[in-house]
């Protein structure tokens, strides 16, 4: 069953200091049409940037997700990508009205209730999947940061963090599709910091607007009464606490919350890579470094599956039809010898995918060639059309009563031969849209994963002479 695309059903803002800035900021989320993505929008600039929310605009920063766009910068996005992500929402446009995203309590919290609040609408087009099919892998040896994502029905995340601290030596956190409940279990997890590290941080500017509400922090070592009452000048807080590990006796949300906030910014960062995933990816000491660094990994394959010449991502040629070759003669006018369509696995609006199982018993191996039999190239392209008039006469409530005709063929090329015992994997892609019955297309012809022959075509739909 297809998955519809998302957006929000109404507009939301949220402000709130700036973790990295300290500045007070605002980001306003609005829906976006259908196949936009999530868009970010510098509204505080003189002249607007729009930064796509995609892996192409990471750049790289310490302790922060940052996009970077005709020289505008956006920080701090991880929390509002994943509670966008966790929602099931694929199309957002947001405005923001400064450098980095509100920090707020240092969780997606508000931003799910937000979205809860003003409620998400289904849209016509289907989602965009990233669907992992091999073993990826980045590993980070100064950190020993390793992150995997193997191939799986649906997507989870297990994450495992391990510091040299008696609080938080190791903890285990996993989100699973369609079972962990994202607005309950993961989005109110709360960032986290050493004490250890906050001096250092403040010292450098890097959490001008961090403080004890937005912030867990962790205390790892026995502190006197003196120190305590710097670090109260220090933060400009009055009857600061340490309880457990955690400075001013905060309630954790989950024994485990720093493990779950971790598994929180991967799911963000990873957002980054423009698709929703299908697929398993296991953290080891995840830091937003080695998430984005992934995300990038993904986006690049997820650029080269969607070439227009590139093999169908998910087509699994194993899988039930969409339509076999009784539904197929229902389609097309055309009958044996010369129906060259055996199954076709998917049908959109401007795409269609479909096969050829090439046999001996053809008769047109008898002649082509008696040694060596080879499918005629000009039967290749045939099989081509005749797919792209399932595309076209798909979409027509009386297909019986309608014929395609090649108007004009262009750019054909062959690459491979197609030989007895090959399946052939047609691939056909509208250029333009419909019209008076006018179609232009562009077709690939596969056999295994390599790219056998292409070619651009213009047929004629029109109804049969004899109605």
């Amino acid at each position: 069953m297809s998955v519809k695309q998302n957006t929000l059903k109404g507009e939301f803002s949220l402000k709130g200091k700036g973790l990295h800035t300290g500045k007070e900021v605002c980001a306003t989320f609005k829906p976006a049409d259908q196949n936009t993505g999530c868009v970010i929008v510098r509204t505080d600039l003189e002249t607007p940037v729009e930064i796509p929310a995609i892996a192409k605009y990471v750049e790289l920063v310490d302790r922060a997700s940052c996009l970077q766009k005709d020289g505008a910068r956006v920080y701090t996005l991880e929390h509002a990508m994943a509670a966008l992500y966790g929602c099931g929402i694929d199309n957002c446009r947001i405005e923001l009205e400064g450098e980095e995203f509100p920090i707020l309590d240092g969780s997606a919290r508000y931003y799910v209730e937000k979205i809860a609040k003003v409620g998400i609408v289904e849209q016509a087009a289907e989602r965009r999947f990233f669907i992992v099919k091999r073993k990826m892998e980045f590993y980070c040896e100064a950190t020993d940061t390793r992150i995997t994502l193997l191939p799986d029905e649906n997507y989870h995340i297990n994450t495992v963090v391990a510091y040299d601290s008696p609080y938080l030596s190791m903890q285990y956190a996993s989100y699973a599709e369609g079972e962990t409940d994202f607005a309950r279990e993961i989005a109110p997890c709360r960032t986290f910091v050493f004490l250890r590290e906050v001096e250092n941080l403040l010292n450098n500017n890097l959490i001008k607007g961090g403080d004890l509400s937005n912030a867990i922090v962790i205390v790892d070592r026995k502190m006197e009464q003196t120190e305590v009452e710097r670090l109260e000048k220090l933060f400009g807080y009055e009857g600061m606490e340490i309880h457990e590990g955690i400075l001013n006796n905060l309630e954790l949300t989950f024994d485990n919350e720093p493990a779950r906030h971790k598994l929180l910014d991967m799911m963000g960062d990873l957002a980054l890579c423009g698709c929703f995933i299908k697929g398993r990816v296991i953290a080891e000491k995840p830091g937003h470094k080695a998430n984005t660094s992934m995300a990038k990994m993904i986006y690049k394959e997820i650029i080269a599956e969607e070439r227009e010449d590139a093999y169908p991502a998910d087509l699994d040629l194993a899988s039930e039809p969409l339509m076999d070759i009784n539904k197929i003669r229902t389609l097309l006018p055309h009958r044996p010898p010369f129906l060259l369509v055996d199954k076709v696995f998917k049908v959109t609006e401007n795409m269609v995918i479909g096969c050829k199982n090439v046999t001996m018993n053809e008769p047109h191996f008898v002649g082509h060639f008696p040694d060596e039999p080879v499918m005629p190239g000009v039967l290749i392209v045939e099989a081509m059309s005749q797919c792209g008039g399932i595309l076209v006469l798909s979409g027509v409530p009386d297909p019986e009563n309608y014929s395609t005709y090649f108007m004009k063929i262009d750019g054909v090329k062959f690459r491979n031969k197609v030989v007895p015992g090959d399946t052939l994997v047609f691939k056909l892609i509208t250029t333009a849209p419909i019209k008076r019955g006018i179609v232009q297309m562009k077709g690939f012809a596969f056999v295994g994963k390599k790219l056998v022959c292409e070619g651009e075509f213009m047929a004629q739909v029109a109804k049969t002479k004899n109605l």
